[in-house]
């Protein structure tokens, strides 16, 4: 502020000069994305360098066009003002981005959203310009690139405005996104009297209007010194708008094979450009939705049976309360010595094989779980829950074979039969609990639980 402050005293009542509006002019839009890129408040590292990034953008195409003004030079046919147009305009999307990314903080944003953000700022902008330039080049002089720029800036200017009151307002007021909007305001509201004038003949380089390009910077960048008050949770991104443009993008081209004249040439190159960046959200939507799946899969299943976990088991075991059958509960007996006297992978092998085993007896419609340790547990929707009890017992008679060794097991299964509307879920579970230590502290292999006798052992 202090250096606007001394070019503001100098530039009073005084002739441009290379000096002040070349170098210091030029300085505080630089010194403005520097201090930004400095701020000690935690925030999106995306949005602060899309910001710095579109700042020093503008800085750049000020100090062509201010060299061009100032200095005649020759860079053998390159015209610096084309640069100076390039750079200007790739400030909107930079800008776009960032101020949306800066808005929307996150501690961690998704990486669909950069490719939302991305897709909305060069898409939407474009798509504005490109069905704005057939009747603008009827009453507008000049090539078809100037004519594009004369549109391109009041549309970017609208479009950003618009943008961050509208990304704001969905956002408790704060500090930083009061100051957001009021730099952002200051901007287009120089730009667009720039415009205005320019267009009118009335514009002279270096009047103290132009300064608000410069306040416009200084906000921005004071913005991110100050923390948001955001505190509620974040938002869900919309990702309509983003589809919009790339069906926007998508009529562009397709007018331009059937009517290869209608628009200029370079208005496709930012329409294949949206539609490249949409093509790369849907591999990463897809990759994320993966992802997604084999998260939730694990969630849900015990790492070295591949059967359902504890979670999955208590889950589904809500709805089976709702069905006929029996709850079986499963220990293994003679597990712990094979742990202890050949070790824990002799163990883990041990168990996948009785996971294999037991899952082959199990109908579709039921489930198996391994509820931890040595102990799984079994679903069984429908009367047979006491003959698949003695089926799963027997199938483990018979020696497992890991490593060259001969390993025996036997299982204590307890049953508890499932009336829907007469038992709760914990009083069921306690049933078949108290069935399989009754089974095992009697070697009954299999017991079904009895109201009349508490158990009812039953010895294959």
């Amino acid at each position: 502020m202090a250096a606007l402050t001394i070019y503001v005293v100098l530039r009073n009542d005084s002739a441009p000069t290379w000096e002040l509006d070349l170098l210091l002019f030029n300085s505080i839009a630089i010194l403005a994305a520097l201090s930004l890129l400095r701020s000690p408040i935690p925030d999106d590292q995306q949005g602060r360098i899309g910001l710095s990034l579109a700042i020093l953008s503008w800085s750049l195409g000020s100090i062509a066009s201010s060299i061009e003004t100032f200095f005649v030079l020759d860079f053998a046919g390159l015209s610096l003002e084309t640069f100076a147009q390039c750079a200007y305009v790739a400030f909107y999307p930079l800008a776009l981005y960032g101020l949306t990314r800066a808005i929307r903080f996150k501690v961690a944003s998704k990486s669909l959203e950069i490719l939302d953000t991305l897709i909305i700022a060069l898409g939407c902008t474009t798509i504005l310009a490109a069905f704005l330039i057939r009747p603008a080049m009827t009453s507008i002089s000049g090539s078809s690139f100037q004519v594009f720029l004369a549109i391109f800036y009041p549309v970017g200017d609208v479009v950003l405005l618009v943008s961050v009151l509208t990304l704001c307002a969905l956002h408790r007021v704060s500090l930083r996104n009061l100051l957001l909007v009021l730099g952002i305001a200051s901007y287009t509201g120089s730009d667009l009297y720039f415009l205005y004038s320019s267009q009118a003949g009335n514009y002279e380089f270096g009047s103290l209007t132009d300064i608000g390009w410069l306040i416009g910077f200084i906000l921005v960048s004071e913005s991110f010194w100050h923390a948001s008050d955001e505190t509620s949770s974040p938002r869900s991104f919309n990702p309509t708008v983003a589809t919009l443009a790339l069906l926007g993008s998508s009529a562009i081209l397709a007018i331009a094979v059937f009517q290869p004249q209608y628009f200029p040439r370079f208005i496709l190159v930012p329409a294949f450009a949206t539609i490249a960046i949409s093509f790369m959200r849907m591999g990463v939507a897809i990759n994320d939705a993966r992802n997604m799946s084999n998260e939730q899969i694990l969630a849900r299943t015990d790492e070295l049976t591949g059967l359902a976990n504890r979670r999955r088991f208590m889950v589904e075991f809500e709805e089976f309360l709702k069905k006929p059958g029996s709850v079986l509960i499963m220990d293994l007996d003679g597990f712990k010595p094979v742990n202890d006297n050949y070790g824990h992978d002799v163990g883990d092998q041990l168990l996948a094989q009785v996971g294999h085993r037991l899952s082959r007896l199990i109908p579709g419609e039921s489930l198996l779980a391994r509820l931890g340790g040595d102990e799984f547990g079994a679903l069984i929707v429908g009367p047979d829950g006491f003959e698949i009890a003695r089926a799963l017992r027997a199938t483990l008679s018979y020696p497992f074979t890991i490593n060259g060794l001969d390993l025996k097991l036997d299982v204590s299964i307890g049953e508890a039969k499932n009336t829907p509307g007469e038992n709760l879920a914990d009083q069921l579970m306690r049933r078949a609990d108290e069935a399989m230590y009754l089974a095992k502290r009697t070697k009954s292999g299999v017991v079904t639980w009895s109201p009349e006798l508490g158990t009812r052992p039953a010895r294959l």
